[in-house]
């Protein structure tokens, strides 16, 4: 055999070699780690939930690890602060999947967030697992590494659009939105709902983000005889929109949000300003003052580990956690990326640890519920308004 034909044949054995053990492994992924990642925004406007959630899921780490992990391996994540901003997200991103070379993705917080980071994510073969975000690009068109746990925005709004026609008997209703892909969610599912119920918008008004004064949308509402304003709004600009309405002595108009401003922080305001907001939500914010033994036993956890009272985004965070470890278990010992997303598509009604929504998954199926609650601010906390899983 000559040189030239040995030497061929010594290539394509290393290159088939090469590919062959790219099929068995995936990167993040050793005989005793899995790296796990998160952008999220840890210090700036939106904190109040990512911080949270990062707490959520170390927390559920840390009880995993201290039980021998999964199939001997520790779990690790590894989060970077994004502050709400796009460009960070994207710096954020490159290192979590070229330096830090995670496993998958979970909670990565933010609508524009997810959409401008999901491409490269995509490159890497590394999935996107229950992004805070409900926006409907978090699962839609379906990808096979696109997983979202809970209901849309979208869901959400419609559902909220049709419970103050259809139980409440209103008939002028309004939208207030952000500037944004997330606020456009909102105006679409307004829109779409009011339409399928051969109604028509009565007016709407935009905010940007970072807006500190909300009194011309507010007076422009208020001018075309709003009965409902469904809110397209987060933390800030809800409390803004809400309490100017009120401090305008505007009292007569209902303002319903949805997830995105179901926080505590909206509630908590002082002098029970915010009292009478309604929101459509997931589940009810983890809170001692009605919680079950079981939660509550896990809020006094959660206290003892980090020093402060969790919120929402820490259910959030451990939840998804605790969802994603699930599947991990199921991929069994030779774990890679297609073998975890078999095993996700597995999980048939998954019992979240904070309310009573149930998930399931499918190769079809890559949202695992689209029900919501409804939540009404009273004497400073939200309060669930009934028991009824509400959809449109």
């Amino acid at each position: 055999m000559n040189k030239s034909l040995l030497s061929i044949l010594f290539s394509t054995l290393f290159i088939f070699t090469l590919t062959n053990c790219s099929d068995q492994t995936a990167q993040g992924v050793s005989d005793t780690d899995i790296v796990l990642g998160i952008h999220t925004d840890i210090s700036g406007p939106v904190s109040s939930f990512g911080k949270y959630s990062v707490e959520g899921i170390q927390m559920r780490i840390d009880e995993i690890n201290s039980n021998g992990g999964i199939h001997g391996r520790q779990l690790s994540i590894v989060a970077e602060d994004h502050q709400y901003q796009v460009p960070r997200a994207v710096q954020a991103a490159n290192k979590l999947l070229n330096k830090d070379k995670v496993f998958l993705m979970v909670g990565n917080l933010g609508t524009p967030q997810n959409n401008a980071v999901f491409k490269s994510q995509e490159e890497k073969n590394v999935p996107n697992l229950f992004p805070l975000s409900a926006a409907r690009s978090m699962t839609e068109p379906l990808h096979r590494l696109k997983f979202g746990a809970l209901s849309t925005y979208y869901d959400q709004s419609r559902a909220g659009i049709k419970w103050a026609v259809e139980e409440q008997g209103k008939s002028r209703i309004c939208v207030l939105y952000q500037d944004t892909d997330f606020g456009q969610e909102i105006y679409d599912a307004t829109v779409d709902q009011l339409a399928a119920m051969n109604m028509e918008l009565v007016e709407k008004a935009t905010n940007k983000p970072t807006d500190t004064d909300l009194t011309s949308q507010i007076t422009k509402l208020r001018n075309a005889n709003c009965e409902v304003i469904a809110m397209g709004t987060i933390v800030k600009d809800t409390i803004l929109g809400y309490t100017k309405a009120r401090q305008m002595g505007w009292s007569d108009v209902m303002f319903v949000g949805q997830v995105a401003s179901y926080h505590p922080v909206i509630a908590s305001q002082p002098d029970g300003i915010t009292d009478g907001f309604y929101a459509f939500a997931q589940f009810p914010s983890p809170d001692k003052n009605s919680c079950t033994k079981d939660v509550c036993d896990w809020i006094d956890r959660y206290e003892a580990k980090f020093g402060n009272s969790p919120n929402i985004g820490s259910a959030y965070g451990y939840q998804y956690m605790d969802l994603t470890a699930k599947a991990l278990e199921i991929a069994g010992k030779d774990l890679t990326v297609d073998s975890f997303i078999e095993a996700l598509e597995s999980i048939k009604d998954y019992k979240i640890p904070f309310g009573e929504t149930v998930l399931s998954f499918g190769p079809d199926k890559h949202l695992g519920s689209n029900e919501s609650y409804l939540f009404m601010v009273k004497d400073g906390s939200f309060v669930q308004m009934d028991d009824k899983n509400y959809s449109y």
